[in-house]
């Protein structure tokens, strides 16, 4: 199979592709853009951005985030960086399978789970922040940092929906808090050996997110640029 049938395999949609995502395939933030398009049913184009190779900065990606981060979003003449952004972004202007509950209460504690997963965990496990730590101190403090501040995160997530998690984070439709974590938990369990265990609720939310075919389509190994 070609890349450009895996590409309209995990997209797609019986409208015709505006919208060009930048990705890589490990990355857990483009991980969550391609579940939040599959969710809402939005063909996209893949464009895939080689982080091992330095294609993030290069000066063409440059022009499109001068963060050199991916993922990136073009929607005709707007272009977005940061997953965050780009979900709302979606949100706002592709208003078909909602990624937030019309309850203001459901609503915010989406948003809220969202925040803490791409503002308080991924961010400290960044693989230069994760460098950096190991050259300063060490190894063993570098796979300590991982763990506390990834189980700090989980466990403010597992108080928060423990009591409104239905089949998903606030009931039986996925939503943005969802989008957010089952990346977040899949990187967390297989990269870095977090024992979700201690995380019921959120176990049981990954659960139910893997079973779903906008999930798996959005997996990194489905993706283009996949490395076996």
């Amino acid at each position: 199979m070609e890349p450009q049938d895996k590409v309209q395999v995990q997209v797609q949609s019986s409208s015709a592709p505006k919208l060009v995502l930048y990705s890589y395939w490990q990355s857990s933030c483009s991980w969550r853009v391609r579940f939040a398009l599959n969710l809402k049913g939005l063909s996209y184009e893949y464009r895939a951005v080689n982080l091992d190779k330095g294609d993030h900065f290069t000066r063409e990606f440059k022009k499109l985030n001068p963060l050199h981060y991916v993922p990136v979003l073009v929607d005709g003449d707007v272009v977005i960086s940061d997953s965050y952004a780009i979900i709302l972004h979606l949100e706002q202007n592709y208003p078909q399978n909602p990624l937030l509950p019309s309850d203001p209460q459901l609503r915010a504690i989406n948003l809220q789970a969202a925040s803490i997963v791409s503002s308080s965990i991924q961010p400290l496990h960044m693989m230069a922040i994760l460098k950096y730590v190991e050259e300063k101190f060490g190894p063993k403090e570098r796979a300590s940092w991982v763990q506390i501040h990834i189980e700090k995160g989980f466990s403010a997530l597992e108080k928060l929906l423990k009591d409104r998690a239905g089949t998903y984070s606030t009931g039986d439709t996925a939503y943005m808090a969802d989008v957010f974590l089952a990346p977040q938990i899949a990187v967390a369990s297989k990269r870095f050996n977090v024992d979700m265990s201690k995380f019921p609720t959120l176990d049981a939310i990954y659960k139910s997110c893997i079973t779903m075919p906008e999930f798996e389509a959005s997996l990194p190994e489905k993706q283009p640029d996949a490395v076996p």
